[in-house]
């Protein structure tokens, strides 16, 4: 994945928290459960009793090293194709400016995410979080939380090709959660339950789903703040590498990993072969119904 010749994304919009944890202004408690209850919102099924347990350094103010904060600044094309912050910023401002105009044609005003790109723990409205937990989103504060190291865990610990449209597919399936939660479709599904066909599983595959769609439109979508369009076409070989960390994040292929067994009945995202159908339906040509997987007669 290639970022336009000629683009430049305005800074700001993505914050930043470096340290150990300290509470941040204006989260709101309700537990690292919420995100569990809620969506299932670990996007690659790591373990959760770290983070439920309340590790060291993630805990309230006063606790652990002190938290330095601040924002991405202004990025060029060439910054956001060779540095991981840059490209996460210029990311979130593609993935702004398609859901604000893509929204409305659904009777939906589209309300930014808060984004947070932190490293070894931050505070969220869903609670203490470590870099352990993988990227998420919290529906408490309506917020996409990461740690950019997560990236190289994609390839070494998850066996990932890796590459730049990887990266993109993680961030745009999170922001699929915050268009699924302003949409009512989070709150029309059973998130408790598990297994093949449960909802916390059409859930996660609906926001492959929306991420895929994303990806396949941003070629078209221009900035209109430069008047280029956000990025070159994708090769298939950054389409594989889309489809590949789907793959990597397939339940299936985890427990596989993990215990040598597959236990379908304790799914909560979606085999690796259905998380890469999904991210295709929404990349070649999906609309907003067909990603709708809470509706879908078979998974």
């Amino acid at each position: 994945m290639t970022f336009s010749e000629g683009g430049s994304f305005g800074g700001g919009r993505v914050r930043t928290s470096r340290g150990g944890g300290g509470r941040r202004g204006g989260a709101v408690g309700g537990g690292i459960g919420a995100i569990v209850v809620l969506v299932g919102a670990l996007f690659f099924g790591v373990d959760l009793s770290p983070v439920v347990n309340g590790v060291s350094g993630a805990g309230g103010p006063g606790g652990g090293s002190p938290v330095e904060q601040g924002t991405i600044g202004e990025c060029t094309a060439e910054q956001a194709n060779t540095t991981r912050e840059c490209r996460l910023s210029a990311t979130v401002d593609a993935l702004d400016t398609y859901w604000g105009q893509t929204l409305p044609a659904l009777g939906v005003q589209y309300a930014q995410p808060d984004v947070w790109s932190f490293e070894d723990a931050v505070d969220t409205g869903c609670g203490p979080a470590t870099s352990a937990t993988g990227p998420f989103y919290c529906p408490p504060d309506q917020s996409v939380y990461l740690d950019l190291g997560f990236y190289d865990e994609l390839t070494t610990r998850f066996g990932a090709s890796g590459g730049a449209l990887a990266e993109m597919y993680v961030l745009a399936h999170e922001f699929g959660h915050h268009i699924e939660q302003l949409t009512g479709m989070m709150d029309a599904a059973e998130r408790g339950g598990t297994g093949p066909e449960s909802d916390s599983v059409r859930i996660e595959l609906a926001a492959d789903c929306m991420a895929g769609m994303v990806i396949g439109n941003l070629a078209r979508t221009v900035d209109p703040d430069t008047g280029v369009t956000y990025i070159d076409p994708p090769t298939p070989e950054q389409v594989a590498d889309a489809l590949s960390a789907a793959s990597a994040v397939g339940d299936d292929r985890i427990q596989e990993q993990a215990t040598g067994t597959v236990n379908p009945e304790a799914w909560t995202h979606g085999s690796s072969e259905q998380r890469q159908r999904w991210f295709t339906i929404g990349y070649d040509g999906g609309t907003f119904q067909d990603c709708d997987a809470l509706q879908a007669p078979r998974l």
